[in-house]
């Protein structure tokens, strides 16, 4: 059986559109799976969201969010995925402090 190529693994339109910049079938989920999650945890749809749910398991994304310690997450998101995955409070506390007094989100206000 041949290995899937990227066409064979088209992502569904709510995905895509959080990705506007790259070409429909410049991404595939097995080859960029942990940068479509950062994206679409980060800056998706509903549906975006229960399609990564689906796909990945909310295992794997409790697991890329403490890997990544809530990297491109707003405090509000942070929370959020704290009571649905059961993230430990003490850490999300930490990330959302750190960004708190971080001289580069400082910046932007």
């Amino acid at each position: 059986m041949p290995s899937p190529t990227r066409t064979d693994t088209a992502l569904p339109r709510p995905v895509r559109d959080v990705l506007w910049e790259y070409e429909p079938g410049a991404l595939s989920w097995r080859e960029d799976e942990a940068f479509i999650t950062g994206r679409v945890l980060a800056a998706g749809s509903w549906k975006a969201v229960t399609w990564l749910r689906d796909r990945a398991g909310d295992d794997a994304l409790r697991d890329w969010i403490l890997t990544h310690r809530g990297r491109g997450l707003s405090p509000r998101q942070l929370r959020f995925w704290q009571l649905v995955l059961d993230l430990p409070a003490r850490r999300v506390d930490a990330w959302i402090e750190r960004r708190r007094t971080s001289p580069w989100e400082q910046r932007a206000q």
